[in-house]
């Protein structure tokens, strides 16, 4: 209530309020660049899998749109595996 309050009443007093952000689920501070990228890009191959097989499902504007999202998923993927490499080039 008082964060309400405080929106209409005393905006001020919601800028100086410090944003804590969740650690539900956080990365380990220490994790090293290659590992990063190549979990993002599991979880995007992963994801851009999901999407096709969702798309297969489906007629019309809504598969239309599925794609769409499985291509963007998958130039990401690509992005992500380009950087990869450059982190680690295969000699």
């Amino acid at each position: 209530a008082d964060r309400a309050l405080n929106y209409y009443l005393n905006p001020a007093a919601l800028k100086e309020t410090p944003r804590k952000p969740s650690t539900l689920f956080c990365i380990t501070p220490g994790a090293d660049h290659e590992t990063l990228l190549a979990n993002a890009c599991e979880s995007m191959a992963s994801a851009s899998v999901m999407a096709s097989d969702f798309a297969d499902g489906m007629m019309g504007a809504q598969r239309s749109k599925m794609l769409a999202l499985q291509q963007i998923i998958m130039l990401g993927e690509l992005a992500v595996n380009r950087m990869l490499d450059n982190v680690d080039p295969q000699s």
